[in-house]
């Protein structure tokens, strides 16, 4: 029997992420061996926008293509929205929670934060969110792992971190938010808290496996949802955009109930020469229902309003 070998980035968090897919593998009876791969994301410290888009896929994608390992897993917000005509999405697992979640200190929420408390993040979607509340945080940028970020409150260097909460619940590690927020507040990345699984194109028993045993229809069209939305701005993955598809009951022309989507966007509208984290921002917003078999026009449509709207050149990294 063959063995599959999975690439992963080497984080303790792709690594549990990565896990969970092996697993459903074994579980469906096949052979699995995890393959961790360093990429340019992981390697640097520098701001993501100056490296690149695609910094925690590219090395990933590369390993797949030549055959270095079978198949990749991604957190799907990390893709960019361009398809690799070498590889295949042959799988969307199903979603963990996506909204994001506060880490603050002495069990503090959101809203009982003192004006003036350093708040970090490394994402101006979660910033400019952040900004747009008028709670009068002090937004402050950082990068690192989860481990390192909220090592910055323990010391006491920040008040809070705000984080996918996905993440903090493939980690273990949900007994430590002190507030998850409402998408109200603050709408997530697009397709955070999804897992992406590619494989070669020209693979196709191992895209017929992937497809078949981890692969969730409605997560799918949540995120294809939301990226598209994302393209459509042509944003890329670096953008200050959220978005969040919901799989929602509604009735038919016959008053039957049939399964839809409704997708709302938001997108962040920067002053030339302003700083993405700790800069003033106006935030645009619009919403749409669709079918479930037409996620990708959804998103287009709702994309349209933004730029209806104002949404025009965004830039900033997202993570």
């Amino acid at each position: 029997m063959r063995t599959l070998r999975i690439g992963t980035r080497g984080s303790a968090l792709a690594v549990a992420q990565t896990g969970t897919i092996a697993d459903a593998l074994e579980k469906a009876g096949a052979r699995v061996e995890i393959v961790t791969i360093a990429t340019p994301g992981d390697l640097s410290d520098a701001p993501i926008a100056q490296i690149g888009i695609g910094v925690f896929t590219s090395a990933l994608r590369d390993a797949l293509a030549d055959g270095s390992v079978d198949v990749a897993v991604h957190s799907y917000k990390d893709l960019p929205t361009t398809p690799d005509p070498r590889l295949s999405l042959a799988a969307v697992s199903r979603r963990e929670d996506p909204r994001d979640a506060l880490i603050a200190r002495d069990g503090l929420t959101l809203g009982e934060l003192p004006p003036g408390s350093t708040v970090g993040t490394g994402s101006p979607r979660r910033a400019a969110q952040l900004h747009a509340l008028g709670l009068g945080l002090t937004v402050v940028p950082i990068r690192g792992n989860v481990d390192t970020r909220v090592r910055k409150v323990r010391d006491g260097e920040l008040d809070a971190v705000v984080l996918a909460r996905a993440g903090l619940a493939r980690l273990g590690r949900l007994d430590e938010i002190t507030e998850t927020l409402d998408p109200i507040q603050m709408l997530p990345a697009p397709a955070q808290g999804a897992l992406a699984i590619e494989c070669r194109v020209d693979d196709v028993d191992t895209e017929h496996l992937l497809r078949s045993t981890v692969d969730d229809e409605g997560t799918r069209a949540a995120a294809a949802a939301e990226r598209a939305l994302l393209a459509a701005l042509e944003a890329g993955c670096s953008a200050p955009v959220g978005a969040l598809a919901d799989v929602v009951e509604d009735l038919d022309a016959d008053d039957k109930v049939v399964m839809r989507l409704s997708l709302r966007g938001v997108a962040a509208v920067h002053a030339p020469d302003t700083d993405p984290i700790t800069g003033p921002v106006d935030i645009l917003r619009a919403s749409a229902t669709g079918d479930l078999t037409d996620a990708c026009q959804l998103g287009r449509a709702v994309a349209a309003e933004l730029l209806e709207l104002g949404a025009g050149v965004l830039s900033g990294p997202e993570q």
